[in-house]
C-alpha cells in the first residue's frame, strides 16, 4: 500500500509498505477512506516533534472503514465506519480513568498515531484499543462531516471545557486556522455573552465574518486595545490561545482580565516565556497541553445533530498519491486554504 512516511527532520516520502496486520487481540485494521492534514504533522516534519519515529507512517485525522479486528475487540465490529480518535488509550491507567487519555501510560498510549507508530495517510491503518479509539459513524454522517471529529475538532471540545465558559464570559480566540475554527464552533455551543477572534490572516478574518457574524474579529496588532475595549472587566474571562505564534502566548495573557483563566491549545515550535514579575497580581489560571480525545461520542451525536459543521473548513481535496502537492499547499497557505482532505490513491 501507499504510506506517506517520515523520513527525517525536513523530508516526507510517498513509499510503499505492507498493509498493517494485527498485532494484538485489541486492535483493528481499518481502511482509510478519507484524511487530512495537520499542523502537527508539520511540526514533525519540521523536526519539532522529538518523539517523532522516522520510519513512520504519518497521519492521525481519518475516517474508514473497519476491515478487521482482534478477539478482544467487542464494540466495533468490520464492515462499520469509523472516525479515528487522535489518541490511542488503554481505558485502564490511572490517567485513563480519569479522563486524561493523553497521557496514557499505555507504551501506545496518547498521542501515537502517526508520531511513534504508523497513522493513517495511507491506504490501511492499524488501530491499538480498537474500542477506545474508533467512533461509531452513523448512516446520516457523512465521512466529510466526521473526518475532524477525532483530532482538531476533539481538540476545540476539549479546550472549550476544561475553559469553564459560562453565559456571563467574553470569549477571545487567537487564531482562526482549522483548529482555531473548530474552536470557536465549540465555544458558540456554550452561548457565552460575547466571542472575539484574533486572526492575522485578512481571507480567514473574512470566513469568519461571512459565517459566524455575532462573533466579534480583530488583528494581532489591534487585539489588546479592541479585547479591553469589548470586555466588562479589563479584559477577557476566558483566552484559547490556538495560533501558536511567535507573539501568541504573550498576547494570550495580557489580554486577559485578572483572576482569568487562559487555556493554551497551540503546539509550539519554540520555548515561550512565563515573564512572573510582569504577570504578578493578574492570578492567572493557565490550564496546557494536549486534547485528551475521549468525547468521540458526544462530537459524533453534535455533529448528526447538525449542531456542529466542519464541512466549510474543507477547501482543498488531493488523493493520497498526490499528497506531496498537497503538503506543498497547506505548508504555504494561499488564500483560501483552511483544510487539506486526502482521498484513496487515484485509479
Amino acid at each position: 500500500m501507499l504510506a506517506c512516511t517520515y523520513i527525517g527532520p525536513g523530508k516526507f516520502e510517498l513509499l510503499e509498505k505492507p498493509r498493517p496486520a494485527l498485532l494484538d487481540p485489541r486492535d483493528a485494521i481499518v481502511r482509510v477512506t478519507l484524511g487530512s492534514i495537520c499542523s502537527s504533522d508539520l511540526h514533525i516534519k519540521h523536526g519539532n516533534v522529538p518523539r517523532a519515529v522516522p520510519g513512520i507512517t504519518v497521519g492521525h485525522e481519518m475516517t474508514g472503514i473497519v476491515e478487521e479486528t482482534g478477539a478482544q475487540v467487542r464494540d466495533i465490529k468490520p464492515g462499520e465506519r469509523v472516525s479515528v480518535n487522535v489518541e490511542t488509550f488503554c481505558g485502564e491507567c490511572f490517567f485513563c480513568r480519569h479522563g486524561w487519555v493523553n497521557n496514557c501510560t499505555d507504551p501506545h498510549g496518547g498521542w501515537a498515531l502517526g508520531c511513534r507508530i504508523d497513522g493513517g495517510q495511507a491506504e490501511y491503518v492499524r488501530i491499538p484499543y480498537a474500542d477506545n479509539a474508533l467512533t461509531h459513524i452513523p448512516d446520516t454522517v457523512s465521512d466529510e462531516q466526521a473526518l475532524l471529529a477525532g483530532d482538531v475538532l476533539a481538540t476545540g471540545f476539549w479546550a472549550t471545557r476544561i475553559s469553564g465558559i459560562t453565559p456571563e464570559d467574553t470569549v477571545l480566540i487567537i487564531g482562526a486556522g482549522p483548529t482555531g475554527l473548530c474552536t470557536l464552533l465549540c465555544v458558540l455551543l456554550k452561548r457565552p455573552k460575547r466571542v472575539i477572534v484574533c486572526e492575522s490572516s485578512a481571507a480567514r478574518r473574512r470566513f469568519v465574518r461571512s459565517r459566524y457574524p455575532q462573533v466579534l474579529v480583530t488583528t494581532p496588532e489591534e487585539c489588546l486595545a479592541f479585547v479591553l475595549a469589548e470586555s466588562d472587566h479589563g479584559g477577557a474571562d476566558i483566552v484559547l490561545e490556538v495560533a501558536g505564534g511567535k507573539e501568541t502566548f504573550e498576547l494570550a495573557w495580557r489580554c486577559a482580565r485578572p483572576n482569568a483563566t487562559v487555556t493554551i491549545v497551540a503546539l509550539y515550535e519554540k520555548p515561550q516565556t512565563l515573564p512572573l514579575p510582569t504577570m504578578y497580581g493578574k492570578n492567572l489560571t493557565f490550564k496546557t497541553g494536549g486534547v485528551d480525545g475521549c468525547d468521540g461520542t458526544e462530537i459524533m451525536r453534535l455533529i448528526a445533530e447538525g449542531r456542529i459543521d466542519t464541512t466549510p473548513f474543507l477547501t482543498h481535496r488531493y488523493p493520497l498519491d498526490r499528497i506531496a502537492e498537497a503538503y506543498a499547499l497547506f505548508e504555504s497557505k494561499p488564500e483560501g486554504v483552511i483544510k487539506v482532505a486526502v482521498t484513496p490513491p487515484s485509479a
